[in-house]
């Protein structure tokens, strides 16, 4: 059973999440394309946020201090927007680089990823971020924020080879995430 207020959190979201009649976004958009299914260009102005404080009332100073996911309310429809990815192509997240504007008004100009039959609504990846009287920046600062908190793990190789976390998991739970004597298993027999 969900309690009463999970319920109302959750009708919150998809309220949010859903837009009343479809806006274009694109005009003055300067986004590249990547070619991905029901991308549109899209350029707005929004305020960053934290959603678990929104929608569950549970806030931590400045949106997490980029340890929580965070969200774009835009201004136009009041629509929350998911950022997803930033700009780099490896798909990082776009937290490193609006997690600084928490609580402030923003224009942003990405990817916005909408298609109701699959599901898809309101999914963003952010190109650029312009705070209000400020100039336009990449939204790419995901792997250098990356190597900062995680200074022994250079080396060669994507990340997330590297990432101490992962490495971790893998040691616990194996590749797979079923134990290694199912990894084991798994190798011999497919290579």
């Amino acid at each position: 059973m969900i309690r009463p207020t999970l319920k109302r959190s959750i009708i919150c979201f998809a309220a949010l999440a859903i837009p009343a009649t479809a806006q274009d976004f694109s005009e003055g958009s300067e986004a590249r394309e990547w070619g991905l299914y029901a991308e549109q260009k899209a350029l707005f102005t929004a305020t960053v946020t934290d959603p678990l404080c929104v929608l569950a009332g549970d806030c931590a100073d400045n949106c997490g201090a980029g340890n929580r996911q965070v969200v774009l309310v835009r201004e136009a429809d009041d629509v929350m927007i998911f950022p997803l990815k930033n700009a780099q192509s490896a798909f990082n997240g776009a937290v490193a680089d609006l997690a600084p504007f928490c609580g402030q008004t923003v224009d942003v100009d990405g990817l916005l990823i909408e298609d109701p039959e699959i599901g898809a609504m309101s999914v963003y990846m952010v190109q650029r971020i312009r705070p209000e009287g400020g100039d336009w920046q990449r939204a790419n600062t995901w792997t250098d924020d990356w190597a900062a908190k995680n200074p022994d793990a250079s080396g060669d190789g994507p990340w997330f080879r590297r990432d101490p976390r992962v490495r971790q998991q893998i040691e616990e739970e194996g590749y797979l995430g079923l134990g290694k004597e199912v990894d084991k298993a798994f190798i011999a027999d497919w290579f």
